[in-house]
């Protein structure tokens, strides 16, 4: 008699199985592309190795902020008021820079009553990853147009968007974010490899990602649905992303390819399609947005990169270690500090 021999469980290279990067189940409806989202996130935070408390994830309100309920369940986690995740996580940065940041909001937390906040997030070039979950509507107040809906945009009841929509990345991109990629929920290829590189990346990285609702924002007339997006999707390349820790085998025609090395020696390779694009070319990224956007067509993959620009942490000039780590001798004025600082005001 012979006894079957129990597989191996997979693990990544910290030992860990995928279920320690799960979170609770989902509560949000069925078919939301919040969830391929949600999905995407725990594959790449377990495939790059990150210790799970070692993770800090930070929302606002609304559907897309109880997301991260759903993925890594070992982290810290902070759900915010609404439109106020970027304060709370750049206190968090500034507070413990040895945490690895991560927001996941929505299209109304960020540009409608969150739009102060994210642009100085923008500014300031916080080292987070922001992902927006971008469906076109407040589907927690029964889908109204939130700020990101295209004009001529119809919703169920027939109602038409007059309103010219704002653009999270053209935002991102001028206001010095210093990783900007749009994405479709329903790309599960691209999506991985765009989180991917914003893992790596060291500065603030901006994902819009559109995600239909299927409850309120998926049918037709809607530039936010699933067939919308299937039909109008123009990708600027194929995104290959090798980790530093993995050998480095990838070949490609010559001329055929762009290649971004990482902040930790990862390599970022970008295969070109239809067009010539470089990623590092601010002025490159906003003319074609705005071309894309004339067309109709909804750009997606990593429109923007600048490994050399320095961080909130780097303009403050802070300490190696983290703020909450420090001792209160070391944070705390003494009376000599305070005298001194005092006379200067007489």
């Amino acid at each position: 008699m012979s006894t079957a021999t129990p597989s191996a469980k997979k693990v990544n290279r910290l030992g860990l199985e995928v279920l320690n990067y799960k979170g609770s189940r989902t509560t949000l409806c069925a078919g939301c592309g919040h969830n391929s989202i949600t999905e995407r996130l725990i594959e790449v935070f377990w495939e790059a190795g990150i210790e799970p408390w070692r993770v800090a994830k930070m929302s606002g309100i609304g559907c897309s902020s109880k997301t991260p309920a759903y993925f890594l369940g070992l982290s810290h986690g902070f759900n915010g008021v609404h439109g106020r995740a970027p304060a709370i996580a750049t206190g968090a940065m500034l507070a413990n820079r040895d945490l690895f940041g991560v927001v996941v909001t929505g299209d109304g937390d960020t540009v409608s009553i969150g739009l102060g906040q994210f642009m100085h997030m923008l500014r300031r070039n916080v080292p987070l990853v922001y992902v927006i979950e971008n469906n076109g509507v407040y589907g927690l107040t029964k889908g109204q147009f939130s700020a990101t809906a295209d004009v001529g945009s119809k919703l169920k009841t027939g109602v038409v968007n007059e309103m010219a929509p704002i653009d999270v990345c053209l935002a991102g991109i001028d206001m010095g974010a210093t990783l900007v990629a749009r994405s479709f929920s329903g790309d599960k290829r691209q999506l991985h490899s765009i989180l991917r590189t914003a893992l790596s990346h060291r500065g603030l990285s901006i994902i819009d990602v559109v995600s239909p609702c299927t409850t309120f924002n998926d049918h037709e007339g809607s530039t936010k649905s699933y067939d919308y997006m299937k039909d109008h999707e123009e990708p600027l390349h194929e995104i290959d992303f090798v980790p530093f820790y993995s050998e480095i085998s990838v070949e490609y025609d010559e001329g055929t390819t762009q290649e971004v090395e990482m902040f930790d020696g990862s390599k970022l390779r970008l295969k070109k399609l239809a067009r010539d694009y470089d990623p590092t070319s601010r002025m490159q990224a906003v003319a074609l947005l705005h071309e894309a956007h004339s067309a109709g067509d909804v750009l997606t993959g990593i429109l923007y990169v600048d490994n050399h620009a320095p961080t909130l942490i780097d303009m403050l000039k802070m300490v190696d270690e983290p703020l909450a780590t420090l001792s209160q001798s070391r944070t705390r004025p003494g009376r000599e500090a305070l005298e001194t600082a005092m006379e200067e005001l007489r």
